[in-house]
Order: structure tokens, then sequence, then C-alpha cells
């Protein structure tokens, strides 16, 4: 009884301790940090639209548009040059489907849309740049009666900056690779506009908008990513919900005062940064600087170090998590880590949301660490960092996870994520370990390569397992200083970026069995200023096979 009453108090002197530090700290409240990020949902693309909107609504409901004589739009939104719509109406109630012929095996674009009716807006996605393209149209009526159209559309060529990135294919087996149901590889840049390759390499979709880290695929088949007013635009202040076709459903505004900016440059700067993700009540969870770093009369500036949860009814934040309030003092109070004239303590660079207990994975670049919590209460469940357990709080100690055998630590890592084989005894964690040290990383290996890892957590004895990597043999060619993450295909394949090789001059994102064989290289260069390859996704362009109108109100 009082052992547990020393414990007891002990935790609660901690507390008090850490409150009293973080005020000394300048730790600004969660409605500062609200009121700094300034979020709202604006109109000003949809108002854009209306009019093309318009048009189409119009062509669905004109008997001219038939199945022999559709209306076709490419580009139909002047957002994404390499989709179209076609409109028509059909006697009986059909349901579509489509093909973009492809120039080789494996390369076609089908789909079918589930769905019967007599009007079709159907949206025609995977076309080649500056080509004829054969599309397929087939109407089957539920008596099984088929009809054919077959379209062939020209579109322009690649934008100059698009076109002269090098796009260099070293192997590409097919027949092993998770490239079915449509399956794009997305190259999600630090800038520039986000496009996808197919086998080849050829550019099968991209957006004339410039984009930044943030470009996922939500629960509706639409694209949530980070967006600037323009191209021409200083700061990615703006998130969108859209479709591959370019149309817009949402647009998160945030202020500017409250921005991430390194005073020394000139240089792009970004408000959210990193990472963003859809929440199971299609909230959005997004990685944010808390906004000191924008006001010069706060005591301390900190950036990439909260998290915040936004309506997407309202456009306004919900929820704070400010990552000063619930990880030790002394890892923020520290000198060192700085961003301009602001502290980068932590560099939160990605979010991953365990729907099954409500769970949060969180990884931290500068302090090599990741770590998992309850979302709602902000319990901790482990941490992953080379940090000695005797270091941290003695009420977190039980949380630290002890690496068995040659596990070691992960230096600077990206893009950690639970996979589907996660059960409640055991957590399976992928990431991509960039392997460079920087406060807790492993200085044995710092910088020597970079690899993927998929690691098992015991959560019961709190160990930690890597069960699979690969990169090691790769050695210094593909050390990743930054940026880079590690996908779990549908077919139990990893996709890999290796995003910053060669000073950032070189990314390769390649595709590697369980067993270690890489059965799909791409190298990518002449990327432009900071255009690197942030992460590579495997998306597939109609995830729903339903039509592009679906959105949650």
């Amino acid at each position: 009884m009082a052992a547990a009453i020393i414990a007891a108090g002990t935790g609660l002197w901690w507390r008090y301790s850490e409150q009293a530090k973080r005020i000394q700290a300048g730790v600004i409240d969660n409605e500062q940090i609200k009121k700094n990020l300034a979020s709202k949902l604006v109109k000003t693309r949809q108002n854009q639209q209306k009019a093309a909107v318009k048009k189409y609504q119009a062509a669905l409901q004109d008997s001219q548009y038939r199945l022999n004589n559709p209306y076709i739009k490419v580009n139909p939104y002047g957002r994404s040059p390499l989709s179209a719509l076609a409109i028509f109406q059909t006697d009986e109630a059909s349901k579509i489907s489509l093909t973009v012929v492809g120039k080789t095996s494996k390369t076609s674009i089908s789909t079918t849309y589930k769905t019967y009716s007599k009007q079709h807006q159907i949206s025609i996605l995977g076309l080649y740049a500056d080509y004829q393209n054969t599309v397929k149209i087939t109407a089957t009526t539920k008596s099984g009666q088929q009809t054919t159209k077959v379209l062939h559309l020209k579109t322009a060529s690649l934008p100059s900056n698009l076109a002269s990135v090098k796009v260099d294919v070293k192997k590409a087996d097919k027949t092993k690779m998770a490239i079915g149901n449509n399956k794009l590889t997305f190259i999600v840049r630090t800038t520039k506009q986000p496009f996808a390759i197919d086998a080849d390499g050829a550019i099968r979709w991209y957006s004339t908008d410039y984009s930044q880290h943030v470009f996922k695929q939500l629960a509706n088949g639409h694209i949530l990513r980070l967006a600037k007013k323009n191209n021409d635009a200083l700061i990615y202040n703006e998130m969108l919900e859209e479709d591959y076709t370019g149309r817009v459903y949402k647009e998160y505004h945030f202020g500017t005062g409250a921005a991430d900016k390194n005073s020394d440059t000139d240089a792009e700067y970004t408000l959210i940064h990193h990472d963003a993700i859809e929440l199971p009540n299609h909230n959005i969870l997004a990685t944010v600087s808390d906004g000191t770093a924008g006001n010069k009369n706060t005591k301390n500036q900190y950036v990439e170090d909260t998290i915040v949860e936004i309506s997407h009814k309202t456009g306004k934040i919900v929820k704070v998590i400010d990552l000063k309030k619930i990880l030790p003092s002394s890892m923020y109070t520290a000198k060192s880590l700085m961003h301009g004239t602001a502290k980068d303590w932590f560099h939160m660079n990605s979010l991953y949301y365990q729907k099954s207990t409500g769970d949060l994975v969180i990884s931290g670049r500068h302090q090599d660490m990741v770590f998992k919590i309850n979302y709602k209460t902000l319990n901790f469940k482990w941490i992953y960092c080379g940090k000695k357990k005797s270091a941290w709080p003695k009420s977190l100690q039980k949380y630290v996870l002890t690496p068995t055998g040659t596990t070691g630590y992960t230096g600077g890592q990206h893009a950690a994520i639970l996979l589907p084989s996660t059960t409640n005894k055991t957590d399976v964690l992928a990431l991509f370990n960039n392997n460079v040290a920087i406060t807790n990383g492993q200085k044995s290996t710092s910088k020597k390569y970079s690899q993927a890892v998929v690691y098992k957590i015991n959560l019961q004895q709190k160990k930690i397992t890597k069960v699979w990597s690969n990169g090691q043999d790769q050695g210094k060619s593909h050390f990743s200083l930054v940026i880079s993450s590690n996908r779990l295909m549908s077919n139990g394949n990893f996709l890999v970026d290796y995003g910053y090789l060669q000073e950032g001059k070189v990314s390769n994102v390649q595709e590697v069995t369980k067993s270690g064989q890489r059965i799909f290289s791409v190298y990518f260069s002449n990327l432009g200023t900071n255009g690197y390859v942030y992460r590579a996704e495997r998306f597939s362009l109609y995830p729903n096979n339903t039509s592009a109108s679906q959105t949650y109100e």
C-alpha cells in the first residue's frame, strides 16, 4: 500500500513538474492553436467549376447524346489532362464497362460501373499524354444484351517541367507486380505535380496543380491532397478533396499566419506538413505546426509537433494533440534541432489510426521514435526509441519496447503503419528506416544504408522483433537521408520508395516480394527543385467502381 501511494505521488509530482516546465517553455493552450490555424471550409474552386458541372448535368439530360454519339470532354475540369468524361443515355437501364487500351501487356485500364441506369456520366481515366487513345465503352442490359462503342481521344503533351522528368524503368515483372484492379504507382512529391505511372513507366495521370506531401485516397474513392491557391504561391495552406477527373468537392483553408516558414529563405513553406489521414467518422487528422513560429511575440517557436482533427462538415478543428503536452519537456527544451528560428524537436512525419482499438501510431524523425497512444485518452501503449529506458520518466518506462536479437533501433524513420496481420496480442509495424541517427538512433549503422522493415511487437512483454527487411544489401547507394516510404501491397509485396538519393538528384521506387526479390525498379531524375518522390503509393483509379459524384456531407 505504501509503495502504491509513493508511486502515485511520484507520478503526480512529475505531471505537475512537467506542467510548470511547459509554461516556462512557452507552450500555448489548445484554443490558441485552433485560432492560430484558423481552419475553415471555402468554395473557391467549387465556384470556379460550377459552370462546367452545370454544363455536364445538362448534357446528361440531353437525349441527343447516345452511346453511338456520346458527349465527350477531355480534361473536364481543367486540372486533370489525362482524364475525360463520357456522357450519354441508353434506352434500357444498363451498366457500363470501359477500357483504355494500353500500349503493352497489362497496361490497359478497365472497370465496370456496377449501377444500372439509363443516364450515364462516366469517368475515363488513365489516358496517355500526347496520344490518340483508344477507349472501348460497353453498355450491358440486365438481360445481358451488350452494345460497344470505340472512341479515339487525343490528349495534350505533358507540361514541360513534367515532360523533363526522366523515368527509367530498370525492371518490371508484371506477372508478379500488384497492379491488378487498375492500379498505378502514384508519385507523391515534396512539391510540384503529383503523377502516376504504369508498369512501363508511362505517365497515365497527373494534376496540373502542385501538391506537397499529402496525397491520400479516401474511403469514398476521392483524393485528399495538400495544395496552394496557385502554382506560383509560396504557401501550401489548403487541403482539397477531389476526384481523379479534377472535380473538387471540399476545400479546407488555413490561415497563413501560423505557417512554418524558414525566415532565412524565400522557399515554399507550409502550415500542414507531412501527413493527413481520414478517421472512421470521415474527419481529417493532420500533422501541423502549432502557430508559434508565425508569432514573433511568442516566447519560443515550435514546428511540426502538433496534431489536429478537422471536421469534414465544417472545416473547423475539433481536437488538438500537442505532443509537448504528452512527451517529456526535456525533448522540446533542448537547444538543438532548429528550423530557421523555430524548434523542430520532434518532426512528426506520419500518422496511422487503428480502427479496431482507436489507437494512433505516430512517427517523429528527430527523436528517432515511433510510439502508440490511444486517440481518445492519450494513454501510451508502447514507445519504440533508442533513448535508454532509464532516461524516460518512471511513468513511461513500462511502455518502452525492448528490441530482441539484432533488431536494433530506427533512425529518422518515415511512414510508420500497422499491417493487417496485427492482432490483439501482437502489433505488426511497417516503416521505412532511413537509418540516420539524429538524437536516439543507432549510431553504429547510421548512414550506411536505408531499408524497408517490418516488426512484430509483443504487446504484453513490450518486446519488438524485426521479422522482415530489405535494402541493407544496397548499401550507401540507397541511403536516403530524408523522406521515403514502405507500403504493403494487396498481394503481400512491398512498394518501397528511396526518395532522396544522390543528395536529392535521384529517387528510386521498388516493388519487393516477401522473399526479397525486387520485381519492379524505376528511377526518377531531373525532378526539379525539391520535386523528390516523398512517398510512393499504389492506388486504383477506380477504387470503388462507382461514379465520381459520391461525397460525404
